[in-house]
């Protein structure tokens, strides 16, 4: 589908991509964190097709003071250490601690945790990259930014516009490798 290479990037939402989404909550601690089956291993491939793998993730349970920001360091931490037993890992994780309302250029859709990748990783090229989420703003974050985006759907009702739809991680490394 596209020629991926070490000079791509790969930006993953995290929860309902990565983790197990907890309907109308948060994960607040590593006992709430559960990978979706397949993830660590899919990762790990990740890692070897892809120069960077990003986790940019809306965390607005922090600007609602339901959690604090060491809260999401120990699940983003203890997430790290899952990952090495699968010879995997995260690049560098990015969050959004702010309230939808606040309007902050940092949370999705808005580009503002791509562009502070982009700056911490200065080989990052929007039109290498490829924006993996389960939600309408994940995919109008990834296309502002210029990247391809595949949207993950259990039942593959996609409307959002993205270039692709899967049901998990996993299909995408199939759909990569074609």
């Amino acid at each position: 589908m596209w020629q991926v290479d070490k000079s791509w990037t790969l930006f993953l939402d995290r929860d309902g991509v990565i983790n197990v989404r907890i309907l109308d909550d948060y994960v607040k601690s590593p006992d709430e964190f559960i990978f979706i089956e397949g993830v660590p291993d899919s990762i790990a491939k990740f890692n070897e097709m892809f120069g960077n793998v990003f986790v940019v993730t809306n965390q607005q349970g922090i600007g609602k003071g339901i959690m604090s920001e060491r809260n999401l360091e120990e699940v983003h931490h203890y997430m790290q250490e899952l990952l090495k037993e699968s010879n995997a890992h995260i690049t560098q994780f990015y969050f959004a601690p702010q309230l939808s309302e606040e309007l902050s250029q940092m949370r999705k859709p808005n580009t503002g945790m791509g562009l502070k990748a982009q700056e911490d990783y200065p080989s990052v090229r929007f039109e290498k990259s490829i924006m993996v989420g389960d939600s309408d703003s994940d995919i109008e974050f990834g296309k502002r930014l210029g990247m391809k985006t595949v949207k993950v759907d259990e039942n593959l009702n996609d409307n959002s516009g993205a270039d692709a739809c899967i049901k998990n991680l996993n299909e995408l490394i199939k759909l990569l490798t074609v």
